[in-house]
């Protein structure tokens, strides 16, 4: 991993978030068509630097094409672009706004047909930290299911000037190991670039629950529109804060939300509350009762 990818065993910083405003983007896609796309990429962190000061901007699950590309993985891998030549224009205007992105696209793997569902971290300076590739494929993208999308098997955090930052994306989200994973790690921010199709209350009580077991900032970024095999999602990205509360919440259009993250969030159990947290989820777990039985093979019975 590349940049500030933080490296296996190595213990994270302690330090939380700065107190800087952060932003989630949907828009709809032109399908399958990165060029188009990539100039709204940039339209929306232009918009988030100028009007909101916003020092991270995440986006949408495979922001670049539309979460199904309707095409199978071997004409997909044909069809992308190199990584860097995709993302030079979105470093470019990063390092010029001065600017955090998380930018959801297809990559390639190291052969035809090997596409992974990514999202690249972007800096402020433009540089590439690296990459989170979906470790949780949806049924419908898997290989063996005539998808397009070979999963990814790591689970890098990225130290930035504004906070330590995790990526998990869409289905992921369902698995609360993997966001743990990231928060043991050091993340205090946690991203979801998603293109969810199921209720509205499956996409809020999983991003909450996410943020208030781990007690990091959640910025939950959902796909809004049409893709190439006319599925068509409902947008609502939001933002999440350590205490279970929604802080941003956009619409079912293009928007774009923003908030100011406190740089200690766990000082009260509760929004509106003058209680102290007297918990800690990460320390007070108790993993030598449960790590035999947890990480076993299961599966639900019918």
């Amino acid at each position: 991993m590349k940049g500030n990818a933080m490296k296996k065993g190595k213990k994270a910083s302690p330090a939380t978030t700065r107190r800087v405003v952060v932003a989630a983007a949907q828009f709809a896609v032109v399908p399958n068509d990165i060029a188009a796309n990539v100039e709204r990429i940039i339209h929306y962190l232009r918009r988030a630097a100028r009007e909101v000061n916003a020092k991270l901007l995440v986006l949408p699950e495979s922001i670049t094409t539309g979460y199904n590309p309707a095409m199978p993985a071997a004409e997909l891998y044909d069809f992308l672009p190199r990584t860097a030549a995709l993302l030079a224009p979105i470093q470019a205007a990063c390092r010029e706004l001065r600017i955090h992105c998380v930018v959801p696209t297809y990559e390639r793997g190291p052969k035809r047909g090997v596409v992974y569902n990514s999202a690249f971290l972007i800096d402020s300076r433009g540089e590439n930290l690296g990459a989170y590739r979906k470790t949780h494929l949806f049924p419908t993208e898997r290989l063996e299911n005539n998808g397009w999308a070979t999963p990814g098997r790591d689970f890098p955090v990225f130290r930035t000037e504004i906070g330590t930052i995790g990526i998990h994306i869409c289905y992921d989200g369902d698995f609360p190991e993997i966001s743990r994973i990231l928060a043991v790690k050091g993340a205090r921010i946690l991203c979801r670039p998603s293109a969810l199709m199921r209720s509205f209350e499956i996409w809020e009580g999983t991003n909450q629950m996410r943020a208030y077991e781990n007690h990091l900032y959640h910025i939950a970024a959902n796909a809004v529109g049409a893709d190439a095999a006319g599925t068509t999602y409902f947008g609502h990205s939001m933002i999440v804060s350590p205490l279970a509360q929604t802080v941003a919440l956009a619409r079912a259009v293009d928007d774009l939300i923003y908030a100011e993250l406190d740089p200690h969030p766990r000082r009260r159990v509760s929004f509106g509350s003058d209680m102290p947290m007297l918990f800690d989820h990460l320390a007070d777990r108790n993993v030598r009762s449960y790590t035999r039985d947890l990480f076993r093979p299961s599966q639900t019975p019918s």
